[in-house]
């Protein structure tokens, strides 16, 4: 009873202790970056200078950046498709409540490594192995979407509410007819929602392959500005920003539908 009066009255120590240490861990992080504050400042009309060359855009390329977004999207597609068939056995050996503790290491251990090479790398790997082009951006995304949606899946796994599997256990219900009724329907919805949330982000960095010669619009946006022609790379963006724009909300709203399944 004292103790807990005295943590009470003395609280904003332990308030100051996490302050300091917050700031004292910021400004290690900040020396390590070695800010230069005056070449920043001086750099300013430089940004200015690049940024006003992005504008107007050029509307002619239209047809072009339509063209390369179709393709982007299609590698987005497939390739967050067959990274979330290829999660889902991932996602249960790694599921705390679902698999043998050995399974579980060799799984999460599959995660991290997936998880570790970034996906220019990965667009790199497979440009190398298939050539120039959307297969080779396509797989990267695959993989890429692995290290993510297998965690995701794992997370809704291990949220499933106990109760309802000991209620099927004490009923006599097999393996079988524990997953099928008491996991996969508060799997599923949760699950959906994880998978056109990757789908929409895998657009995103499906661009950014494109930049390694993975196809999409990165390409044509990555050759726009290595010929300096800013004009058309800025109608690239535009084009990808409207897309991106309108599959977020799109899926946004889907998302709440699930999850309030």
């Amino acid at each position: 009873m004292m103790i807990s009066k005295f943590i009470h009255r003395y609280s904003w120590v332990s308030t100051l202790a996490i302050v300091l240490i917050t700031v004292i861990v910021y400004s290690w992080a900040l020396q390590g970056l070695k800010v230069d504050f005056a070449l920043l400042t001086s750099s300013a009309p430089y940004i200015t200078d690049f940024i006003s060359r992005l504008f107007p855009p050029d509307f002619k390329v239209i047809d072009i950046a339509i063209k390369a977004l179709i393709e982007t999207v299609q590698m987005s597609l497939w390739g967050t498709t067959i990274g979330a068939i290829i999660s889902i056995p991932i996602a249960v050996a790694s599921a705390s409540n679902v698999a043998p503790s050995w399974l579980q290491w060799l799984a999460n251990l599959l995660q991290n490594a997936v998880r570790s090479v970034p996906s220019i790398i990965l667009g790199l790997i497979f440009v190398a192995a298939t050539g120039l082009g959307a297969p080779a951006g396509t797989l990267a995304l695959s993989i890429y979407t692995i290290g993510y949606l297998a965690k995701f899946y794992q997370q809704a796994i291990e949220a499933v509410e106990p109760r309802s599997l000991e209620s099927l256990q004490v009923i006599g219900a097999s393996r079988f007819q524990i997953a099928q009724y008491g996991i996969m329907p508060q799997v599923i919805p949760l699950s959906l929602g994880y998978t056109l949330w990757m789908f929409e982000y895998n657009i995103r960095a499906a661009s950014v392959l494109g930049v390694v010669g993975a196809g999409g619009i990165g390409f044509q946006l990555k050759s726009y500005i290595d010929g300096f022609e800013y004009n058309k790379a800025t109608t690239m963006m535009l084009v990808l920003l409207v897309v991106v724009t309108v599959i977020d909300g799109f899926s946004s709203q889907l998302r709440r539908r699930l999850e309030s399944m």
